[in-house]
């Protein structure tokens, strides 16, 4: 049994296992209707549960479709449904009994705690899907789309992030740490947060903080953004969208970037991009969701000690 909470805490060899078993998995499936299952069925009779405490299209979406594809089954449960979340239960005897009644759990919440706590409690594979700190299944699932488009290995190419430090973020100096890649930032200087040196991360000159983002930008094969202001932000909301303005991806930003440089966006979109970023041809924002049921697949083979 192994959990995947955050990418600092997994091997290069084994992250490296999981992007190889989606590539295999998605060039079998070309054919494959939605949820037909893959051959071999490696999870049938896997009962997994979905706690979802944050909004969730792609990620509720994509894991169901996964869970279905491998041959198990999924219950999604919400946390103002369970006494854990109005009845008084506790976690610990909560993570009991999840792992009493299922093979299997995923949490998407706005506390960093519960992460550790379930993980803590639980004697089944546990998934972080996101959580203030992190949020590593999307962070891995577009380390798969940026290689499957360049075609190179990611160690060889300079990604750049123009944006907030948010938990997308986290993760991506993570993978940037994990990966050895070349990783460039675009922020503000008063929205660097703390949170980015949280596990003991210790830049090194392969990540830079840059407050002008043209020259976060310059030469950059990969561009990612995020909305400036999350759903939860408890900020003046005005003013951080005010702060941001410079920071905004639109045509005349992306051009400092290299000429076949690509755009990628975890969604959903706000005023951080253009429509002609967003919707134009470096753009392959629908390619990096569709990739997620891919790799999402192969994090939960890793779990349940099923790779290939």
């Amino acid at each position: 049994m192994k959990n995947f909470i955050n990418i600092s805490d997994i091997s290069l060899e084994d992250l490296r296992k999981i992007l190889k078993d989606a590539r295999t998995r998605k060039n079998k499936r070309k054919k494959f209707q939605t949820l037909e299952p893959d051959k071999g069925l490696p999870l049938k009779n896997k009962l997994l549960f979905q706690m979802y405490e944050k909004e969730s299209l792609r990620t509720r979406l994509s894991f169901f479709i996964a869970i279905k594809q491998l041959g198990g089954e999924v219950i999604n449960i919400r946390a103002n449904e369970l006494h854990f979340g109005k009845g008084g239960e506790s976690l610990s005897d909560t993570a009991k009994i999840l792992s009493t009644y299922g093979d299997g759990f995923m949490l998407r919440t706005d506390n960093d705690n519960k992460i550790f706590e379930f993980s803590k409690n639980l004697s089944i594979p546990f998934i972080n899907l996101l959580s203030p700190s992190s949020h590593p299944c999307q962070v891995l699932s577009d380390i798969f789309t940026i290689e499957e488009i360049k075609k190179k290995k990611i160690s060889t190419l300079n990604i750049c992030w123009i944006g907030d430090s948010n938990n997308v973020l986290n993760s991506l100096i993570s993978a940037a740490l994990k990966f050895n890649f070349n990783l460039n930032i675009g922020c503000p200087k008063n929205y660097r947060s703390t949170n980015l040196f949280k596990n003991n991360i210790k830049f090194d000159k392969k990540i830079c903080f840059f407050e002008n983002p043209k020259t976060a930008i310059q030469e950059a094969d990969v561009v990612f953004s995020d909305k400036f202001v999350s759903l939860n932000d408890k900020v003046d909301k005005l003013k951080k969208i005010r702060d941001f303005r410079n920071y905004k991806i639109d045509l005349k930003l992306i051009n400092h970037a290299k000429r076949n440089a690509i755009f990628l966006h975890c969604l959903p979109r706000g005023d951080e991009v253009s429509d002609d970023v967003f919707l134009g041809k470096q753009s392959h924002v629908w390619q990096q969701a569709q990739n997620r049921v891919h790799v999402q697949k192969s994090i939960l083979l890793y779990c349940f000690g099923k790779l290939r």
